[in-house]
């Protein structure tokens, strides 16, 4: 992969506008899309329908993981749904399935090869975070360290990378982390980083995202 970089000018400054407007777009129209369906998914399930209890919460479950792993799609309205309409025994399904969620979008990262994201990076006209991806992609955790260390903002990257595991854990219960991606992008972001092994990323989102589940379960009824 070329580490050269270029400044975008005249009309290929423009052309690279339109390409993160574009960008931009896709990720509002799937936010949307998202919500829409999770609002498309309003269960309102009653005595009589004890025989489609089952089969109508392992579908949701499924399609909350699903949701929850792609990037920017708002999936914990539908955790939510399930835990206020299940109380304990939701509160711990969700707690699961978002573990399971989060897991995927890590280990897609982890497995996700460098090119693409350098090439999407060009065509957006990014051409540093292009080079920064191409000079990550064949160093181990170290030296991606070492190197990160170097490119961040002086004041605040020894923070960031010492603390890294409290940075995402904060990213992740973050109000409005939907702009980051939301938990599958964050995920997805960490699995390619390679700043953490998997045990290590499953461990913290096990403790991170607890506190909203774990009061469902004794609370939720």
């Amino acid at each position: 992969m070329n580490d050269s970089h270029h400044e975008p000018d005249g009309d290929a400054g423009l052309t690279r506008y339109l390409r993160l407007a574009l960008l931009f777009g896709i990720i509002i129209a799937l936010n949307m899309g998202g919500s829409w369906l999770a609002q498309q998914l309003d269960l309102q399930l009653f005595p009589r329908h004890d025989t489609l209890i089952n089969v109508m919460v392992l579908v949701t479950a499924c399609l909350y993981i699903c949701l929850m792993a792609i990037p920017f799609m708002p999936g914990i309205e539908i955790g939510l749904a399930l835990m206020m309409l299940l109380g304990s025994k939701g509160a711990l399904l969700v707690y699961v399935c978002t573990l399971a969620a989060l897991s995927l979008s890590f280990m897609i990262g982890r497995l996700l090869p460098p090119g693409p994201v350098y090439r999407l990076l060009n065509w957006l006209h990014l051409y540093r975070a292009g080079a920064l991806v191409s000079q990550l992609a064949p160093l181990n955790r170290q030296q991606r360290l070492a190197l990160l260390g170097e490119r961040l903002p002086a004041g605040i990257a020894p923070l960031l990378l010492k603390y890294r595991y409290l940075t995402i854990a904060a990213a992740i219960n973050l109000p409005g982390n939907t702009l980051l991606g939301g938990g599958g992008g964050i995920g997805l972001v960490v699995g390619m980083s390679r700043l953490i092994p998997f045990h290590g990323f499953l461990s913290l989102m096990a403790l991170a995202v607890a506190p909203v589940p774990t009061w469902f379960f004794f609370f939720g009824g």
